[in-house]
């Protein structure tokens, strides 16, 4: 059975297109990515709520991928730390050649059936952490066999793939199909099947984090103050949360460390 992540585009002759027509149609071929995640957003929902109650515990969650796949892991585990003021070791991508992979190829590194438990053995992965394999063939070596090993050490996992009855399913507990339809470039996964991988790791890590206690309202208190951009964000969000002006919400931020520290003591003094 031929992968739909490698059947032949719906169109033909690309070469043959205008700037215009190229456009148009990548952009009529990504609207149907949004629309192929709301179909399965019932096979995301258990998978958030155990992470959310592994991590709430002390576990940990790990990306595994290769190629575009594992760099996607990779952005989203990175951006948690600034976006929610969390360690750096909460949320860890796991790229398949290692970190160099994640700007230049390693050719073979993804088949390798043993190197994806060796790489999170590096972290001491255990029972209470849960691992999540994105591969949009659903086929990648290092990924299958990578959650394979997850189970046989008891380890909760989950997958994101892009081709249904793809291998990797059967290793997940909570196996995610986003069944996007062939790419616009025949077999170019860093196309629709990327963005929708990376659209449901948004998904995932950000409701996470949400149920975490990392967001207040509609707001990211724990943020990290790295630029000024930031900390004027941070400064205006003290100032609606307290009677402070500018000068001394942007004072008391900068004393605290984060949004929530500063309401916190301006509450407190109350």
């Amino acid at each position: 059975m031929e992968k739909i992540t490698e059947q032949s585009s719906l169109y033909r002759h690309l070469e043959k297109m205008s700037t215009e027509e190229l456009l148009t149609n990548i952009n009529k071929e990504d609207q149907k990515v949004a629309e192929a995640i709301e179909m399965i957003i019932q096979d995301i929902i258990p998978l958030v709520d155990v992470i959310a109650s592994k991590m709430d515990q002390g576990g940990r969650l790990f990306y595994i991928g290769a190629g575009t796949s594992g760099r996607l892991g990779v952005v989203d585990a990175s951006e948690c730390p600034p976006t929610y003021g969390v360690p750096f070791d909460w949320v860890i991508g796991i790229m398949c050649g290692g970190e160099g992979a994640i700007r230049k190829s390693v050719e073979h590194a993804e088949d390798d059936i043993h190197q994806a438990w060796k790489d999170l053995e590096e972290w001491s992965i255990n029972v209470q952490d849960v691992v999540i394999g994105i591969a949009a063939s659903g086929t990648t070596p290092y990924v299958v066999h990578g959650l394979k090993a997850c189970r046989a050490h008891g380890v909760t996992t989950g997958c994101i793939t892009n081709n249904p009855g793809a291998p990797i399913s059967e290793h997940a507990d909570f196996p995610i199909c986003i069944n996007v339809g062939p790419e616009f470039v025949t077999g170019s996964t860093r196309m629709k099947s990327g963005t929708s991988q990376k659209l449901v790791l948004n998904m995932i890590s950000t409701s996470v984090m949400i149920k975490l206690g990392r967001v207040k309202d509609n707001k990211m208190v724990d943020m990290q103050l790295s630029n000024s951009k930031l900390k004027d964000r941070g400064t205006k969000m003290v100032m609606a949360k307290t009677t402070l002006s500018y000068a001394d919400a942007n004072q008391l931020l900068l004393e605290k460390g984060s949004v929530r520290e500063a309401i916190k003591v301006f509450e407190a003094a109350k």
